[in-house]
């Protein structure tokens, strides 16, 4: 399997961007952004006159292929074909939007009932309708049925357009499927490219678009919205959607407030390790934005203490303000402490009011409110993963409340998000917080894993008793983990510490600085180098060996990848091998590969395979989005990261097994692991989870795994084409994996039997 393709993150000078924008099209997330006009790409188009103009030749997109292993990346370059045969084919890498969530939107069969229903309830004589974000093109070809119905006139016109190319070569390959290439339009272009008159032959009567977030305005509705308006509908078009509510709600929560508040888990830790000092409490802290989560997770975890209350209301069939404000008296319902408002959106896809689709958590179904309409469609009664609720952190231990007392709620938006701030009056705020402070945001995850007592201790455990025997090492902390240098340097004062930080690089360095003091030692004992590990090699670096070799491992900006992709730890101690001292300490210093069997009914089917959606033929883009469920025979779907305890109904069907080790010790190579799992419940299996358990010690007494038990990390997901009934008797599994070296890819492969 190819390495992981991420799209387009690193800073791009202007003089290269004045160069190639004329034939480019610069992306962001496949997802996010690219289907409509980026937030991003708005910021890079005064960089370049001529950004807007169309290419003078064929399309062009640019990709970043990450070898996980190493750091490094490549250009991948996707380029427009007319045709898309055979070797068109071999060109494009397999499931290269598996990690997008373009499968799991498609497979939301309330989303795209809802549409269709709007659709043909909007269009009821032949128009032009443009779709901005095309995606598939299930919209248009939505559009183009509807007005077929009505009698086919040659003012039935129908333009897509998918300014992300590996899309829209999918678009047309579902358009030409389902015979309707003569009746859409494609542009390959963003939306604040086409131009009446050049591109479009008149401006368009209706829009419809499906440019949406969980945040609801993320992927650039606004900005899309408004160039729309004034460029390519006529006056007081159609639009689908036709209105979408913003709604939130206070809620009290331990797990939330442990996502952002380190300062207070630290207090609570008490071992002597400040990562986020008094003083500093802010200086490592969550980035204030909105963080998608399914809710209904930790419901049972959630105490509500306010009534929901209505936000912003956004009016798709005019052009939308850039910013708007709204202050709101709400109301306690329960003494508590205001740790997060959560929230999520109503959708209102047609004129009348009669068709709904609700991003509201499952607790508000059951409520006596009017604000998820008893007919609304509602995607959770699937559970799909590309639209869940949003979760804005309150800062420090949380925002006292009292029954029936009102707090000030204010909300801001801008062209692609939306804030909150939480008041005790019209003068005090709440929750103001001053990202001046900050050096360093991390994810909620981490924020709550740096703070966790449990994970703090056993670090401290092992790298005590790898100090006790060495006076003065020289420690290179391998990742970006602040922790651990943090730790070496403060539990032996005469070591020498120096932090690669691949990812955090100069923030990192000022970073330690700021928190030398508050942690007893001296930053001239810490070297930032900022770079990949192989460069101790490159710079000659040469005048000691090395004591401690350590990671976490963590690095900077890859959270969101497969568990074994860490293992690039592993491979940067092979480039040093060198200059390891004889009896070195590498921590940790093996990694175990654990699986465990797993029934996931709901993240089954968001990954299953499509064949007819709302009447037209998807079956061709099952491989690109990476499908994984019902796949013919000798098919098998990729392994992709979800942290499982948000995949809706979970149950373990087996214990966790041991399936293959890396040991640590010797240089990166092949490993072949091959185990037997029984199964201790009766269900039905719908794949397995697979993780990495870090042993810290060579005594194997100090463990830390990432399985589906803890919620800091994803695990990789290897579903199954076809759910396999199980009980806990007659039925096991044997399963093997391979680590290849060159790629960092670990390949599953599994077989089920009857004793």
């Amino acid at each position: 399997m190819p390495s992981p393709l991420l799209c387009l993150k690193a800073s791009i000078s202007t003089n290269y961007l004045r160069s190639v924008l004329p034939h480019l099209l610069l992306i962001s997330s496949p997802r996010r952004f690219a289907r409509g006009i980026s937030a991003r790409e708005m910021r890079l188009r005064s960089a370049s006159s001529s950004a807007s103009a169309s290419p003078p030749g064929p399309t062009r997109s640019f990709q970043l292929r990450v070898n996980p292993l190493t750091g490094e990346s490549e250009w991948i370059v996707v380029e427009e074909g007319e045709e898309e045969g055979e070797e068109e084919e071999k060109k494009t890498p397999k499931s290269l939007l598996a990690t997008t969530s373009y499968l799991d939107m498609l497979n939301d069969s309330p989303r795209n009932r809802a549409f269709r229903e709007a659709i043909e309830k909007t269009i009821t004589k032949p128009c032009h309708v443009l779709d901005i974000g095309a995606g598939t093109g299930l919209l248009s070809m939505m559009a183009g049925r509807a007005m077929a119905k009505l009698g086919g006139t040659e003012e039935e016109r129908v333009s897509a357009c998918e300014s992300y190319l590996p899309m829209g070569k999918l678009l047309r390959r579902v358009l030409r499927a389902n015979g309707m290439e003569e009746k859409v339009k494609v542009f390959h272009k963003r939306s604040d490219e086409l131009r009446v008159g050049v591109d479009l032959d008149s401006p368009a009567d209706v829009l419809v678009s499906e440019i949406l977030d969980s945040e609801l305005l993320g992927e650039g509705l606004i900005p899309t919205l408004q160039q729309a308006h004034e460029m390519l509908l006529v006056k007081n078009p159609q639009t689908i959607p036709y209105r979408a509510t913003t709604y939130g709600q206070l809620v009290e929560s331990t797990f939330l407030w442990k996502l952002h508040d380190l300062y207070s888990s630290e207090l609570n830790a008490s071992d002597g390790i400040h990562l986020a000092p008094a003083g500093l409490e802010r200086i490592i802290h969550v980035k204030q934005q909105q963080y998608a989560m399914h809710c209904d997770a930790i419901s049972q975890e959630i105490r509500l203490l306010s009534e929901p209350f209505k936000i912003f209301e956004f009016d798709f069939w005019k052009r939308p303000d850039s910013h708007g404000e709204t202050e709101i008296w709400v109301k306690a319902i329960d003494d508590g402490k205001v740790h997060a408002v959560i929230s999520w959106w109503v959708l209102q896809l047609d004129y009348e009011g009669s068709i709904f689709y609700s991003t509201a958590p499952r607790w508000m179904r059951s409520s006596d409110t009017e604000i998820v309409p008893t007919h609304a469609s509602v995607g959770g009664e699937n559970w799909c993963n590309h639209w869940k609720q949003c979760v804005w952190l309150t800062h420090g231990t949380g925002m006292p409340v009292s029954k029936d007392k009102h707090v000030l709620f204010k909300a801001v938006h801008d062209d692609t998000s939306v804030s909150y701030c939480l008041k005790f009056d019209e003068q005090r705020a709440y929750n103001d917080f001053n990202s001046a402070n900050c050096l360093i945001t991390l994810l909620p995850e981490r924020i709550a894993l740096y703070g966790d007592k449990d994970w703090r201790l056993a670090l401290i455990r092992a790298v005590k008793n790898a100090l006790c025997v060495r006076s003065s090492p020289l420690c290179v902390v391998a990742d970006d983990s602040v922790f651990l240098t943090i730790l070496t340097a403060s539990l032996s004062k005469t070591s020498n510490v120096i932090s690669t930080f691949p990812g955090l690089r100069a923030k990192g360095a000022r970073y330690l600085q700021a928190v030398a003091d508050a942690n007893g030692f001296s930053i001239d004992h810490i070297e930032v180098i900022g770079r990949r590990t192989a460069c101790l090699i490159s710079d000659g670096f040469r005048q000691r060996k090395v004591d401690l070799f350590v990671g976490e491992p963590y690095y900077y900006g890859n959270e969101g990848m497969l568990p074994w992709q860490n293992l690039r730890f592993w491979k940067e101690r092979t480039l040093l091998d060198s200059i390891l001292a004889e009896d070195v300490f590498i921590m940790p210093c093996k990694g175990t590969l654990k699986v465990c069997a797993m029934s996931l009914p709901n993240l089954w089917r968001s990954q299953c395979c499509l064949q007819d959606v709302e009447g037209f033929d998807h079956s061709v883009v099952n491989e690109t989005l990476g499908a994984c469920g019902d796949l013919p025979p000798m098919q098998e779907g990729p392994c992709l990261p979800y942290y499982i305890w948000q995949c809706g109904e979970v149950k373990k069907l087996s214990e966790a097994i041991s399936i293959m080790e890396f040991n640590f010790s010797e240089p990166i190579h092949a490993c072949f692991g091959k185990t037997k799992i029984e199964f201790s419940e009766p269900g039905l299996c719908h794949g397995f989870a697979l993780w990495i358990d870090w042993v810290m010690d060579e005594k194997n007494s100090i463990v830390l795994t990432t399985g589906p038990d803890s919620r800091y990390w994803k695990q990789g997901v290897k579903l199954l084409s076809k759910p396999v009934a199980v009980d806990a008797v007659e039925c096991f599994a044997e399963i093997e994996a391979f680590f290849d070296p060159s790629t960092g890819e670990v390949t599953i492969k599994s077989s089920f039997s009857s004793s």
